[in-house]
Order: structure tokens, then C-alpha cells, then sequence
């Protein structure tokens, strides 16, 4: 995707061709700015920290992170703990395990000395097949938003109405809820999309609203709470939503309040669609209530609040009474019967085991 005119992914090698850089995603929306990774534990703090985020990001940051481990010290002693150190940075999103297994499973059977560049290979290939998966998922939702548009008067815009960031900053590239939106917005599609602010990190609006505007996608911003409303009153033709980890039988865990939103369009009769790669299926689960892990984060994020002031300074500031308890559940779960249909790289695939089997019978 472009930024200000010039072509970006959220990771890639740098010119020496084994550091890597990313974007800080903590800076947005009022800054630009890089970070290079020069071992592992650099990989590790930018999961941990948030500094990248969003499932197929986290995996493919993680497999660098690998790699970057395998240029420093290849021997087997290094690598498991490099993935035990990995692997503990964020418990939810599945692509994270999946992408250092995939590392694993690569370095495995190789000695030592070709381990390095045999990890920056498939460290790669993850990124690349992300980018390729996401196109794909994109065009099938692009199916969607196309019967929609062909029921709607000339020139009166699909609304879709999404939660938190699915965008490319979530992904290597594209975005996976909104890869259909900005297919459908290059294709000439009239589109508008209601983004949730999405408290308390706020990754609506920074992330989404910023990708969104940089692409030229008309697009309004609105508190978490009002995606009800706007339903209730036929401004949202569709739902459209990311997933860190989904399990066999299509319950979805993503971001907190998406099961609200999911609840809301049930009510209303608004179609609620989950765009998700594959590696984000979790096989071996089946309860997303009772086995999916939430991560629970800081009550700083809860309780401050960081913006720019007329004057250009970046600053944090209270917001919450001092002194009051503070719960910050990262995460919930929409079970599978509030789910229209899980968009994939696959086609648009029902939330439920045996169609989710059927469509990737390899992993089931």
C-alpha cells in the first residue's frame, strides 16, 4: 500500500540484507517513523510492545526474529529458546505459533552453518504468502460488496463498519478485513467505512482511519458505542471484521467489543462477516469461550490517553479518577452462530467445523 505516493509493507530486509525494519506502529497517527531489528529480542519487544500488531504481522515479525537468532547463534540450544522467548510475547493471536512452528519445521533437519539463510528464506516466504493470502481474501470479499452495490442507487455508497485494524498495518500487506474495502474502492465501487474507535489502544482510529485516508477511502470515525445505533437505523449494509484466532468450529476472537458489534448486527439483521488467513484457524480448539486464551494488558492503556497538542508536542495524560480499579481484557470471542461467513483466501466459507474442515482439509 502507498504512503504519501510511495509503495510501503510493514516489514522488510534492509539494504545489508539481514536487518529488519518495521514501522512503529506506536507513533501513528501523528508520526511516521522506523525501527530497525538487529537480534531477536529487538523482534521480541516490538511484539511485546506493540510496536507491530495485528495477527499475520505478529507471525511474520516473529519469523524474522527467528531468523535473526539463526544468524547470531544457529545451534539447536538457541533457536528453542529464542522460540520459548518469541512465543511468550503475545498469547492470543495463533499466527504467532504458527509461523515459529513453520520456522521450526524449516531449520529443523539442516546443520547449523545453513540454518541462517535457510531461516531469512522462509522468513520471507511467510511474508510473501501472507501478501498473497490476503489479495485473495480480498477478492472474495470483494464478491460481497459487489451484490450490495448492485441493489443500491447510482452513486450511493456500500457502508461497511469494521473494529479495530485489520488493515495492512495489521498484515504484511493489503489487510485482511479491508482488502476488499480498497479492491472495491480501486475498482471504482462507491464505499464509506464507519470505523470504531476502538478503546482503549485506539487502533481505529490511529491505524485504520490513518491507512484508510492515505489511500483516499472515505471513511468517519465513531466512538464504540455507536455501531448499534447506526445499524438500528440502516447505515451499515455490512460488518466486516479481523480475527487473531479463530477456532475449528468458527468461533472468533478478536478484538474487545467486536462480540457486542457482532450481537448488534444479529439484532438488526446485518450481515457480519470475519476475513481471516488461514493461519489464523486454530485446529486443535473447538471452544473459543472456554480454550482461547484473552490476554489481559496494562490499566495504563485504560486509564491514559496520548495525543498531540496545537503546538506539536506528543503527550500523555489521565483520564480516569486516581485510585480506581482498572480491567483491560484485550480480547473476546464472537461465537460461530453470530457469524455470516468467514472470508478467506478460500472463498467465503461458514462458520462451522465441517465447512471450515472442508475448505482446508490439509490442516483439519
Amino acid at each position: 500500500m502507498k504512503v504519501d505516493g510511495k509503495p510501503y509493507r510493514t516489514i522488510w530486509l534492509n539494504k545489508d540484507r539481514w536487518s529488519v525494519e518495521i514501522i512503529d506502529q506506536t507513533k501513528f497517527p501523528h508520526r511516521f517513523e522506523t525501527v530497525t531489528l538487529r537480534a531477536m529480542d529487538d523482534a521480541a519487544r516490538a511484539i511485546k510492545d506493540m510496536l507491530v500488531r495485528g495477527a499475520p504481522l505478529i507471525g511474520a515479525t516473529a519469523a524474522y526474529g527467528m531468523a535473526l537468532q539463526a544468524r547470531i547463534d544457529p545451534s539447536d540450544e538457541a533457536l528453542t529458546a529464542a522460540y520459548e522467548r518469541l512465543h511468550a510475547t503475545r498469547p492470543t493471536a495463533i499466527n504467532l505459533k504458527w509461523a515459529l512452528d513453520e520456522m521450526m519445521k524449516a531449520l529443523r533437519n539442516f546443520p547449523p552453518a545453513e540454518r541462517a539463510k535457510r531461516a531469512y528464506d522462509r522468513a520471507a516466504e511467510i511474508c510473501e504468502e501472507d501478501v498473497a493470502i490476503n489479495q485473495a481474501i480480498g477478492r472474495n470479499g470483494l464478491e460481497l460488496i459487489k451484490a450490495i452495490a448492485a441493489k443500491k442507487k447510482p452513486g450511493e455508497p456500500v457502508n461497511v463498519l469494521t473494529h479495530c485494524n485489520a488493515g495492512w498495518l495489521a498484515t504484511v500487506d493489503w489487510g485482511t478485513a479491508t482488502a476488499p474495502i480498497y479492491m472495491a474502492h480501486d475498482g471504482g465501487i462507491p464505499i464509506h467505512v464507519w470505523v470504531d474507535e476502538t478503546r482503549p489502544r485506539n487502533q481505529g482510529a490511529s491505524l485504520t482511519a490513518w491507512e484508510l485516508g492515505h489511500h483516499g477511502v472515505k471513511h468517519t470515525v465513531i466512538p464504540d458505542n455507536t455501531g448499534g445505533h447506526l445499524m438500528q437505523h440502516g447505515l451499515v449494509d455490512l460488518c466486516i471484521v479481523g480475527t487473531d484466532r479463530t477456532t475449528a468450529s468458527g468461533d472468533v476472537c478478536n478484538k474487545i467489543g467486536t462480540y457486542l458489534k457482532a450481537l448488534a448486527a444479529h439484532d438488526n439483521g446485518v450481515p457480519f462477516y470475519v476475513a481471516l488467513p488461514s493461519p489464523t484457524i486454530d485446529f486443535t480448539i473447538d471452544d473459543g469461550l472456554k480454550q482461547i486464551p484473552i490476554e489481559q494488558r496494562s490499566g495504563d492503556e485504560v486509564t491514559k490517553l496520548t495525543g498531540i497538542t496545537k503546538d506539536g508536542r506528543i503527550e500523555t495524560v489521565d483520564v480516569v479518577a486516581p485510585g480506581s480499579p482498572v480491567a483491560n481484557y484485550a480480547f473476546d470471542v464472537t461465537p460461530a452462530k453470530y457469524v455470516t461467513g468467514l472470508i478467506t483466501e478460500r472463498g467465503v466459507v461458514k462458520a462451522e467445523k465441517a465447512a471450515i474442515a472442508r475448505a482446508f482439509p490439509e490442516r483439519a
